[in-house]
C-alpha cells in the first residue's frame, strides 16, 4: 500500500540533491509533486525522471510573488496541497561572521528562513483545507553549530525554532509541522567539492567517521524519513526536529574546513 497515495506535495529545492531524492520517494509512494526550483535545467531533469504527471515550477523561494504564483499554479493543476516541504537552502559562504558580507548574510536568511515564511503565508489556507502538514529541511548544525559556517548554522537554528512555534500555532487546524536534521549527506554538490580537494580519500574517511554508524549516507535516508513524516504513520507527531544523522550528534568531531549539509 502506498503511504502517500493521491497526496499533493509542494516541494521547494526539489530538483537536486536531497530534494530530488525526496521527490523520487514521494512519487514511489503515490504522491503528485510540484517541484519548485530556480534552475530550469534541473527542473527539466527532475521531471524527466518523475514523469509528466508531476509539475515543475521555476521560482525563487525568496521572492514572494514567485511563491504566491507557484502555490496558485499547484492548486490549479492538482486541486489541492497536502504537504509543503521546505527543502530549498544554501550553505555558502564558508566564513566567520566578521568576514561575512551583508548581502551574504541576507541571502542565507532570505532563502533558508524567509522562504518558509512565504510558503506558509501563501500556502496555509490550502493546508487548512486538507489538514495537511509542513516539513522543513534543517540540519544538525542548527543545534550544535559548525565551524566556519556561523551564518548558515544560525539559519538552521532559526528553522528549528520556527518549526516548533509553527507546530503550536497551526495545531488548531490539525496541521502538523516537523523538521528533519541530517549531518553529512552525499549530494552531487558535496561530491563535486570533494573532487576539488587534495585528499579525496581522506575527506571520504572523515565524512564517514563523523557518523556513529560509520558512513556518510546518500539523500535517500533523509527522503525515507520525510515520507514517514508526510504520511498518516506520523499522524500524532508534530513539533519535532528529527535527526537523520547516523548518531553524529552523539560524538561530533571537529568539522575544520569541511562542509556538511
Amino acid at each position: 500500500m502506498q503511504l502517500l497515495k493521491d497526496r499533493v506535495i509542494f516541494l521547494t529545492g526539489g530538483s537536486k540533491g536531497i530534494g530530488l531524492e525526496c521527490a523520487i520517494k514521494y512519487a514511489e509512494e503515490g504522491a503528485r509533486i510540484a517541484i519548485i526550483s530556480n534552475d530550469q535545467a534541473s527542473i527539466n531533469y527532475a521531471i524527466s525522471i518523475l514523469g509528466k504527471e508531476h509539475l515543475g515550477l521555476l521560482a525563487d523561494v525568496s521572492n514572494p510573488k514567485d511563491i504566491q504564483r507557484a502555490i496558485t499554479d499547484t492548486q490549479l493543476r492538482f486541486g489541492k496541497i497536502d504537504v509543503i516541504h521546505n527543502n530549498a537552502g544554501i550553505a555558502h559562504p564558508s566564513k566567520n561572521i566578521h568576514e561575512t558580507e551583508d548581502w551574504e548574510w541576507d541571502n542565507l536568511f532570505n532563502i533558508n528562513v524567509k522562504g518558509i515564511y512565504f510558503t506558509t503565508k501563501f500556502g496555509l489556507n490550502a493546508l487548512i483545507e486538507t489538514k495537511g502538514c509542513i516539513i522543513n529541511t534543517s540540519s544538525l548544525v542548527g543545534d550544535i553549530g559548525q565551524e566556519d559556517h556561523a551564518a548558515y548554522s544560525a539559519t538552521k537554528g532559526a528553522v528549528n525554532a520556527l518549526t516548533k512555534s509553527m507546530a503550536l500555532d497551526y495545531a488548531k487546524y490539525k496541521i502538523r509541522v516537523n523538521a528533519v536534521a541530517p549531518a553529512g549527506v552525499w549530494t552531487q554538490m558535496l561530491e563535486d567539492w570533494g573532487k576539488e580537494q587534495n585528499d579525496v580519500e581522506g575527506i571520504k574517511n572523515y565524512l564517514d567517521g563523523i557518523h556513529a554508524l560509520g558512513y556518510c549516507p546518500n539523500g535517500d535516508v533523509v527522503a525515507d524519513a520525510c515520507v514517514f513524516l508526510a504520511s498518516d504513520k506520523a499522524r500524532f507527531i508534530t513539533g519535532i526536529i528529527m535527526p537523520v544523522s547516523g548518531g553524529a550528534e552523539l560524538g561530533y568531531k571537529r568539522i575544520n574546513h569541511l562542509e556538511t549539509i
